[in-house]
């Protein structure tokens, strides 16, 4: 055979969706394991939602739609950028996405030329390094521990600028972390900004899952930055619509022009019947996103509780999104039979075999010494996980 790319086979998959997938294998096999690892609401998708899919097939809005989305769409995330977020866009500025993830990716590789740096923090979301690797630059890491209530500071981020960086990734609230940046954090870092030409990519996914009276800030509200700001979102998580994978980025004209134009030799136009049910999301009621977050909220409550009863446990409170992530460390050195826990990965390992729980390591989040258990499942899943992550523990 061929030899294949160099870029891509350095690669590595997503480990959230190779733990997702063995556990769906595990359970085709017959084995009753608990996952905790998907970040996927267990919500039906609000019905109104539906039923406007429904409709856009028996209208036979099945074909293709231009590129960047269709007009009624755009025209709906315009509005919920300026309403929700004090963004304002022309449609030249907007790209529907087929995800999230997706309009991340179609960003990166349009900003980012051969050694070329862009920021993100530990805890990260998995996919980032992978995506600027794809993108030809190389991932600049700043540090933010538990300490630090997951979050970094204006000082490291200045520190961690040099002539080569092209972007930082911002994403609050954040994956695998739950952190909320508060408004005058966020501001704090745009002064470091402001007289700097680099790029932010605003990653604010989860901006409608948030806790305990805190306010979701989008830092490309800031005057002096509205011109080197992507803000990045889309219905997966609020709206409940994971499997729709509909994202949208708003932006420089110049940059969503030639992410368009990427989009347009890769993907094309995302499906058109899930455009059709974004716009009915992004143009309905909030009740029924309320009402999941409210769940959801009350789901953090309990787990959070939970785990720091639990022996070896340090559990921080998360602010927003469905994750919490824990310090597991205090059980490195220890073991259970012939099984030594050294990391995260053997940690997890030895929890889905002892206890039928699935975890994911927090190495693939950038810190070995957590790992992530998410909350969008059903309260009796929860309850049940931690009574067999409890008994698991015990017997080290």
């Amino acid at each position: 055979m061929a030899k294949l790319s160099n870029l891509i086979s350095s690669v590595e998959e997503s480990r959230t969706l190779a733990i997702t997938s063995l556990i769906k294998k595990l359970k085709a096999e017959g084995r009753p394991v608990l996952s905790f690892s998907a970040g996927e609401p267990d919500f039906p998708t609000p019905k109104y939602i539906s039923e406007a899919a429904i409709k856009a097939i028996n209208n036979n809005f099945t074909k293709y739609t231009s590129n960047e989305g269709y007009p009624d769409l755009l025209k709906a995330i315009i509005n919920k950028f300026e309403k929700d977020n004090d963004l304002h866009f022309a449609p030249e500025n907007i790209l529907v996405s087929s995800g999230a993830k997706h309009s991340i990716y179609n960003i990166l590789v349009v900003i980012c030329n051969p050694e070329d740096e862009v920021i993100i923090q530990s805890p990260y979301w998995v996919s980032y390094p992978e995506m600027i690797k794809m993108a030809g630059a190389k991932t600049v890491v700043i540090d933010a521990g538990v300490e630090a209530g997951y979050k970094i500071t204006a000082s490291q981020l200045a520190k961690a600028i040099t002539p080569k960086t092209k972007a930082l990734i911002l994403n609050t609230p954040s994956n695998p972390t739950g952190a909320v940046y508060s408004k005058s954090e966020l501001l704090s870092l745009a002064e470091v900004l402001k007289d700097k030409d680099i790029f932010v990519i605003s990653d604010e996914i989860y901006e409608k899952i948030i806790f305990d009276g805190e306010k979701h800030f989008s830092i490309g509200s800031v005057d002096y930055l509205k011109d080197r700001v992507i803000t990045v979102n889309g219905v997966s998580k609020a709206y409940s619509m994971t499997g729709w994978r509909i994202g949208y980025a708003g932006g420089p004209k110049d940059v969503i022009r030639l992410a368009r134009n990427l989009q347009s030799h890769s993907t094309s136009n995302a499906c058109s019947i899930s455009q059709a049910a974004t716009t009915a999301a992004l143009n309905g009621g909030e009740e029924e996103i309320a009402a999941m977050a409210k769940t959801f909220n009350e789901r953090r409550d309990f787990i959070y509780a939970e785990l720091n009863k639990i022996k070896y446990v340090k559990c921080p409170l998360p602010k927003g999104a469905f994750y919490v992530f824990f310090d597991i460390s205090e059980t490195f050195g220890k073991k259970a039979g012939d099984l030594l826990i050294k990391d995260s990965t053997t940690f997890c390992n030895y929890l889905l075999q002892e206890a039928n729980v699935g975890l994911v390591p927090g190495v693939a989040f950038g810190n070995d010494n957590c790992v992530r258990m998410s909350y969008a499942c059903s309260m009796a899943d929860i309850t049940e996980g931690l009574k067999r992550i409890k008994a698991g523990l015990e017997k080290l």
